[in-house]
């Protein structure tokens, strides 16, 4: 079985980490390359970067940025944010990110999906999804949270799925920030119909909720941020509780 994935996320607002809660009322938390640095001496698997304005900013993530955490840090990472065409995904990849992650950009053209996938493989492409529960149906929304789509969670996921996307990170709106628990239920059909892999998001709190999204929720891979940012729960930590609940993860 292949270990389960721990990875912190740090949104970037105006070149500094921020977080916040149901995706507003950001706080200011420190510098991108410190903490990516960080967390690779931590015991992080993988690190995702989300330049969580650039789309409704209509601004471009820095190559210099992704060039100086590459330097930094030696486990992958993933940038998203602003990519909204073939030139800035080959732009990210060449300054040293080891995937780039999509999301506002495909829902308003889903063949870049396609283009992408074909010029630089599959592995290399992150689709993430945010949705919200809304009158029983998880709905799709764009630009950070600020913009609702036609499209419905699982219609949207077997769709970037088929066009070559060669992960889903799926962010749940409602558990955002709230440190309550994942959607689990989501996440469960998600990783049942899709064959590939499924990174939970949204809403970890204690140990147990990253346990739960890897046995309730079948999830790949967990991403969390503001309890590593405030130091809640330690990577260390959290593998060795994971291991001792019979979760394979790297150590």
């Amino acid at each position: 079985m292949l270990s389960k994935r721990i990875i912190p996320c740090l949104d970037v607002l105006d070149g500094k980490v921020v977080k916040g809660v149901n995706f507003v009322n950001l706080k200011e938390i420190g510098d991108p390359v410190d903490h990516g640095k960080w967390y690779s001496e931590q015991g992080a698997d993988e690190l995702v970067y989300l330049d969580i304005t650039a789309t409704h900013e209509k601004r471009k993530l820095l190559a210099e940025l992704v060039k100086k955490v590459a330097e930094k840090i030696n486990i992958p990472f993933t940038v998203g944010g602003g990519v909204n065409q073939l030139q800035d995904a080959d732009a990210l990849l060449s300054a040293g990110a080891d995937k780039i992650s999509v999301n506002s950009a495909v829902l308003l053209n889903p063949s870049l999906i396609d283009q992408i996938a074909k010029s630089f493989g599959s592995q290399f492409l992150v689709v993430a999804i945010d949705a919200k529960k809304v009158d029983g149906r998880w709905i799709v929304y764009r630009n950070g949270g600020r913009i609702t789509t036609d499209h419905e969670l699982f219609e949207w996921a077997s769709e970037v799925w088929m066009r070559g996307a060669g992960e889903i990170l799926f962010t749940s709106m409602d558990h955002d920030g709230v440190k309550e628990g994942y959607a689990c239920k989501e996440l469960a059909m998600l990783s049942e119909t899709l064959p590939i892999p499924v990174i939970a998001s949204g809403g970890a709190g204690a140990p147990e909720h990253f346990l739960e999204a890897f046995t309730e929720g079948k999830a790949d891979a967990a991403l969390a941020a503001s309890v590593f940012h405030y130091n809640e729960i330690s990577i260390t930590g959290l593998k060795d509780y994971l291991k001792n609940h019979n979760v394979p993860v790297r150590l």
